[in-house]
């Protein structure tokens, strides 16, 4: 109970925490002189997946490194099966014509290419360097596009971007939840490790379950108020924007800390099932009556494949127990 708690507690922690540390991280930016596209840039990159890394930070260092990479595939499946499948029952997702053509595209690109470091089943320091420097030229292309109008997500987050602390609040919410953030991702750790080693589960399948929807329900609460209020036409985007992060930057930082050998399951299961999901989603870009829409039936079809997959996961740690 104490450790069910501790995991509880400090997802909470989590939620609240990071919003307050973007909240203030983006006045501080906007009283300092930061350019408003950076700030944006940073609110859709760093902030929706600053729950995600700070844990994944914390469980590298924990010396459970599995746990960080099952939080970062584990968030990006969930993030497009079951936060795009609830929101999408909710509301049609536009498919924007320039997230297919280019968001997917790059986020298969990066699928692949964080699976082929995996291959000789050692996430090296300086894999973790290369899915940085990926994750830094990533952000400056974002900037650019977002430069030349051709990303409507940071032009959106950008416009409605405020000043509206002064600097000494500005600063003690930055610093205060930055430091909530450490302390709950130090909770959510200590946390799920302790229900892994009590019900002799692996902390991968931890990190994939527990730890990677934990980490997701701020974006799964944002979307479905979004939805309801009929504002759909970032859902889309900022999931793929959070998927990219979590891609890189996530499971960049934890080699970072601590270079690891990968169980053989996220290679032969969890990494295409990842892949699987963004095809899908292009697929269904393609898909009639109505194309560029995410209808409710597509919803659905990756609301199931969630419940599949969390099954499956289920059973075979039954089996492996």
């Amino acid at each position: 109970m104490l450790l069910l708690l501790a995991v509880l507690g400090g997802l909470i922690l989590l939620a609240w925490s990071s919003d307050k540390f973007v909240d203030g991280a983006v006045n501080l930016a906007g009283l300092t002189g930061i350019p408003p596209l950076v700030v944006g840039m940073v609110v859709i990159g760093f902030g929706t997946s600053a729950p995600e890394l700070v844990v994944s930070a914390s469980a590298a260092l924990n010396g459970t490194p599995a746990m960080a990479l099952g939080n970062a595939i584990g968030s990006n499946i969930t993030n497009i099966a079951l936060i795009l499948g609830v929101t999408g029952l909710i509301a049609a997702l536009p498919l924007e014509s320039s997230i297919i053509r280019r968001e997917i595209p790059v986020l298969l690109l990066v699928g692949a290419g964080s699976g082929l470091l995996l291959l000789d089943d050692y996430l090296s320091f300086l894999d973790g360097l290369l899915l940085m420097a990926a994750l830094l030229v990533l952000l400056l292309w974002m900037l650019r596009m977002a430069r030349q109008g051709n990303d409507p997500a940071l032009q959106a987050e950008t416009a409605r971007q405020e000043v509206a602390m002064s600097m000494q609040h500005s600063l003690f919410w930055t610093v205060t939840g930055l430091l909530l953030l450490v302390v709950a991702a130090r909770l959510v750790v200590w946390g799920a490790s302790g229900i892994a080693a009590y019900f002799g589960v692996s902390d991968l399948v931890i990190g994939l379950t527990i730890v990677a929807i934990g980490t997701s329900l701020p974006e799964l609460a944002a979307s479905i108020s979004s939805a309801r209020r009929g504002e759909t036409g970032m859902a889309v985007g900022n999931i793929i924007g959070s998927n990219l992060f979590n891609n890189l930057g996530v499971m960049g930082l934890a080699a970072l800390i601590r270079p690891f050998a990968p169980p053989p399951e996220v290679i032969s299961r969890d990494l295409p099932i990842m892949m699987g999901l963004t095809l899908l989603l292009l697929l269904f870009a393609f898909t009639p009556p109505r194309r560029n829409i995410l209808t409710r039936w597509e919803a659905s079809v990756l609301l199931l494949v969630f419940v599949a997959y969390q099954l499956l996961l289920y059973y075979q740690s039954q089996a492996t127990a």
